[in-house]
C-alpha cells in the first residue's frame, strides 16, 4: 500500500487543554457538548467528553470555551494558490516573477486564516512553496501539489494563444503540460513525480473558462488516463484527479481509474452509477460553478458559458449528492475568490447535503481523498492537532463559516496561527502582518 507524503509544518512543543466547547469531530458522529480536547506536542492525545477526574500534568495550559465549537481544520482539495480572480491577464503579464511569488504567499496565508489547514493545489505551485511552509518561512496550509495539469494540444491546460504566446499560468511555468502521444504521457508523469507531485491532474474535457474549447470537448482520452494510473502505481501511487465537466469526459475519467472527478458539472445517471460502483470522489467546486460574474467583468464568450454551465452544475451535482456519491470539498479558488473557502460548505447544503455531511466532506472525506486520513481530517486521539474554533454553531448556520471573521482560532500542528479574540492566552500574540 502506497503512503502519501505528509505535508510538514513547523513542529509544536505546546501542551494544552481545550474545555467546555461543543466538539464536531469530522467523522459524522453526533456533536459532543462540554468536550475536552488535549493537545501534546502537536498531536491530539484525547478528544471527547470532559473528564472530571483527570489530573492534567503540571504546567499544562487550559482554557474554557463555553458556547464555542471546535472542528477539524478544513481541507480544500481544489485550489490554485498561484492565481487570483482579482488579477486580470494584463496585470499578470506586467509582473515580475517575484511579485507573483509574494502574492501567492499572501494568498496562502489568507487561505490558512480562513480555516483551511490543508490544501491540494491542482496546478500552479511548485514544490518550493510546500518546502517554505514546512520550514516556517511562510504561513500556509499543508500542501499537496499537482504542479501542472495535463491536456492535449489545444486542451484546457494549453496556455498558448493562437499566435503561440503564453498567457495565464503558462507565463510562470517551465513544465510542458501537453500530452498527445503515449510517450508524452509516460514522460510527463515521470517528470511530475521527479518534481515532487503528490497528485497527477489530467483534463478529460475542455472548460468553462477556456477560450478555445468547451466542457463538451474531450481532452485526455480514457486510454491515456489508464496509462497515467498505471504509471503512478509504479511509483508512490499518486492519485489521479480529472478536470471533467461534460458528461462523456466524466465517464472516460472514471473508467480510466481516476481517484476524483473535479467539477463534474454535467454528471449523468451512468456517471453517478460508475462513481458509486468504483468509490470515485466528486469534488464539485460549487464556489466556482455557481459564481456568475458581471457581464462587464469578463469576455462575452465566458459570460454566456458561465450562465449556462452554472445551471447545468446546479441540476446535475444536486442529483449526484442525492444519490450518495462520495464528496470531498474543493472550491477552485482562483476562479472564485481566495480566503472565503468555507463558503463551499453552504453551497453543498444549498444543493441538498446536511450540514454535518458537508463538514465531513470538508474534513475526513477530503483527508481520505488525499490519503492523509491517518493524520488529519478529524479530531481524534493520535491525529495532528489541526483545529478550527468558532463562536458560531455550524449545524444551525453552516454559512457562518464562510466568513473568516467567524473563524476565531486556527491551530495547525498544535501551533496557534490565528487567534482573533485572545482565547488562547499561552500562544504568542500574532504580529500585525499576520492578523
Amino acid at each position: 500500500m502506497h503512503q502519501a507524503r505528509l505535508p510538514a509544518v513547523p513542529a509544536s512543543t505546546d501542551s494544552y487543554r481545550l474545555l467546555g466547547a461543543t466538539l464536531i469531530d469530522g467523522t459524522g458522529a453526533a456533536a459532543v457538548t462540554d468536550s475536552e480536547v488535549v493537545v501534546v506536542n502537536g498531536r491530539i492525545s484525547y478528544a471527547g467528553p470532559r473528564r472530571r477526574g483527570w489530573s492534567a500534568p503540571e504546567g499544562m495550559a487550559a482554557v474554557e470555551l463555553p458556547g464555542k465549537t471546535i472542528l477539524p481544520g478544513f481541507i480544500d482539495t481544489h485550489v490554485h494558490l498561484a492565481a487570483s480572480v482579482e488579477t486580470n491577464p494584463a496585470q499578470m503579464l506586467a509582473r515580475f516573477p517575484s511579485e507573483h511569488t509574494f502574492e501567492a504567499a499572501s494568498i496562502m496565508r489568507r487561505t490558512l486564516k480562513a480555516g483551511v489547514t490543508t490544501a491540494r493545489d491542482l496546478a500552479g505551485l511548485d514544490a518550493g512553496y510546500r518546502n517554505a511552509v514546512a520550514a516556517g518561512t511562510i504561513l500556509g496550509p499543508r500542501l499537496h501539489l499537482a504542479i501542472s495539469a495535463l491536456s492535449p494540444t489545444g486542451g484546457h491546460s494549453d496556455f498558448h494563444l493562437p499566435n503561440g504566446a503564453k498567457t495565464g499560468l503558462g507565463m510562470f511555468q517551465d513544465f510542458n503540460p501537453i500530452i498527445d502521444t503515449d510517450d508524452d504521457v509516460r514522460l510527463a508523469v515521470r517528470l511530475l513525480v521527479r518534481s515532487g507531485a503528490d497528485v497527477i491532474k489530467v483534463c478529460t474535457t475542455g472548460g468553462v473558462s477556456s477560450p478555445s474549447d468547451s466542457p463538451h470537448d474531450l481532452g485526455v482520452p480514457e486510454r491515456h488516463v489508464q496509462m497515467i494510473v498505471e504509471e503512478t502505481a509504479r511509483r508512490q501511487g499518486q492519485p489521479v484527479a480529472a478536470h471533467a465537466q461534460g458528461a462523456q469526459g466524466i465517464k472516460e475519467a472514471i473508467r480510466g481509474g481516476v481517484a476524483s472527478v473535479e467539477h463534474g458539472y454535467e454528471i449523468d445517471r451512468e456517471g453517478i452509477e460508475l462513481m458509486l460502483e468504483r468509490g470515485t470522489f466528486l469534488v464539485p467546486t460549487l464556489s466556482s460553478a455557481l459564481r456568475v460574474p458581471r457581464p462587464a467583468d469578463v469576455p462575452g464568450y465566458l459570460y454566456e458559458k458561465k450562465v449556462r454551465w452554472s445551471e447545468i452544475a446546479r441540476e446535475h451535482v444536486a442529483k449526484a449528492l442525492a444519490a450518495g456519491v462520495r464528496v470531498a470539498m474543493g472550491t477552485d479558488a482562483a476562479i472564485c475568490p481566495h480566503g472565503v473557502n468555507l463558503k463551499e460548505l453552504g453551497h453543498l447544503v444549498e444543493l441538498g447535503m446536511s450540514p454535518m455531511d458537508a463538514i465531513v466532506a470538508g474534513t475526513l472525506n477530503a483527508a481520505e481523498l488525499m490519503r492523509l486520513q491517518e493524520h488529519v481530517g478529524s479530531v481524534e486521539s493520535g491525529k495532528l492537532a489541526d483545529l478550527v474554533i468558532t463562536a458560531s454553531d455550524p449545524l444551525a448556520n453552516i454559512g457562518a463559516l464562510g466568513d473568516p471573521a467567524n473563524i476565531a482560532v486556527v491551530v495547525q500542528g498544535g501551533n496557534v496561527v490565528k487567534d482573533l479574540h485572545g482565547w488562547m492566552p499561552w500562544a504568542p500574540a500574532p504580529s500585525l502582518l499576520e492578523v
